[in-house]
């Protein structure tokens, strides 16, 4: 992005020139999102500004160690919310991804949308956009660092789980040298790099095996043996017992056999919706991809929601990534 800096200016005289902010990250949020709200709690907090955590969905138990995410309020109890007109969005690709909260952010709102996705429009009053940066949170630790505010343990903590999610425990592409800068010093501020990589990466519920073996037995290929794809339903997840969040990370089986580009997960929900996740190894841009059904993300891992029955859903993305792998080879 241009004028980084200016933006890093017009972010800071946002958070300090208002009050009473809602902070809201995207929908079914993952350690990056969290990591990112609480950090921006943090942020406030320390220039004695009011605040509210917001997110559509639960957080995710694995990342209650967090600071303060407890008092991430969700749509499930939201009866003491109100309208916002201070607001400030993280981890979201577009103003879609925000979901519920949506109706908690006043009609003549001024809005901050801090991201790092590609597919990010730019739909703040001030935008602090870095498509470079691997995780939201590590934007958020530039603006920390802009500011003059030194991360403490806790924070070093919350900062180094959203990198260390975004970046598949610093082993994707987008694992830079300034991502390893900047763990290194979380990790000097407090931050237990193997504890957490113990907890996030390693350790696995009942329910999430349970669920990699269902899914496992449903994996298919296309006659090329260039697309790989799972696919669960509502109904897996309640005979399981496991939850949503028990699916991260399943969509990484198809994309890390050996010849196949891009692996996909679908998730059927009761009303016949389909979740979509891509993730491609690197010939296939699934952000475009997705964006082709109102979805987006990043050129290697994307999502999207498809109005559809799973198996027409299925055939449609497929046929999608049929033509775009087709479009490369001619």
């Amino acid at each position: 992005m241009n004028d980084r800096s200016g933006q890093f200016e017009a972010a800071a005289r946002f958070l300090r020139e208002r009050d009473d902010f809602l902070v809201v990250a995207h929908v079914q949020p993952d350690g990056d999102a969290i990591s990112s709200t609480v950090a921006i709690g943090w942020l406030l907090d320390r220039l004695g500004k009011r605040f509210t955590m917001y997110n559509d969905g639960p957080v995710p138990s694995r990342l209650s160690y967090l600071w303060r995410s407890g008092d991430i309020a969700t749509a499930a109890g939201d009866g003491g919310m109100k309208l916002f007109k201070h607001v400030v969005t993280v981890d979201c690709a577009d103003f879609g991804r925000v979901g519920e909260a949506a109706k908690w952010f006043a009609p003549d709102r001024e809005l901050l949308n801090i991201d790092h996705h590609a597919t990010n429009d730019g739909f703040g009053t001030v935008n602090l956009l870095d498509f470079d940066a691997a995780a939201t949170a590590q934007i958020v630790f530039e603006l920390m660092n802009a500011m003059g505010l030194t991360p403490d343990a806790e924070m070093a903590t919350a900062l180094y789980t959203g990198l260390m999610t975004d970046t598949g425990g610093f082993r994707y592409s987008n694992t830079s040298p300034r991502v390893m800068e900047i763990a290194s010093s979380l990790l000097a501020a407090g931050a237990d790099g193997a504890a957490l990589a113990e907890r996030l990466l390693e350790r696995m519920t009942m329910g999430q095996m349970l669920m990699i073996q269902r899914a496992l037995s449903r994996l298919a290929f296309s006659d090329d043996g260039k697309i790989g794809w799972l696919w669960v339903t509502a109904d897996d997840l309640t005979e399981t017992g496991a939850s949503n969040e028990d699916l991260e990370g399943l969509v990484n089986y198809p994309r890390n056999i050996e010849g196949v580009e891009v692996g996909l997960l679908f998730k059927q929900f009761a009303d016949e919706g389909v979740k979509v996740s891509f993730r491609s190894a690197g010939l296939v841009d699934v952000a475009a991809v997705a964006q082709q059904f109102g979805g987006g993300g990043h050129i290697r891992a994307s999502g999207c929601r498809i109005a559809a029955p799973l198996a027409e859903a299925i055939e449609r993305v497929l046929a999608a990534l049929r033509a775009d792998l087709e479009a490369k080879r001619s």
